[in-house]
């Protein structure tokens, strides 16, 4: 099952949604805030993905730059991240495409029809 990772306010993941939809695509929505992902799963993410670990980090959104950390990510090693995104899902960028377990795409820049989704 997919699961679209979101923050229901937020554009981005409306448009997403949007697509989603116009898809087909069946999948389950996470609110990102409500149902943030443990720790366990996102070092699983960080771990197995393509994804670098700055690429899970929200570096637009309000708490990334509270927290100071645009100069302290590219040192944490991904334990450190794992355990810091998963304190607050507003650090997580969204939405978060996941197919069993592992991490599809991470953000909205390009279509999910590129994804071969359907």
């Amino acid at each position: 099952m997919l699961e679209f990772i979101e923050y229901p306010k937020c554009s981005t993941c409306k448009k997403a949604k949007q697509e989603l939809n116009q898809l087909g695509v069946d999948y389950k929505a996470v609110h990102i805030v409500e149902e943030t992902p443990s720790e366990d799963v996102i070092l699983n993410w960080l771990e197995t993905s393509s994804f670098e670990v700055k690429q899970f980090f929200n570096t637009s959104g309000i708490k990334y730059r509270e927290l100071g950390l645009k100069d302290k990510v590219g040192s944490l090693t991904k334990q450190e991240a794992a355990k810091l995104l998963a304190s607050d899902g507003m650090l997580l960028k969204r939405p978060i495409l996941v197919e069993n377990g592992a991490v599809k795409q991470i953000g909205y820049r390009k279509t999910y029809e590129d994804l071969g989704l359907r």
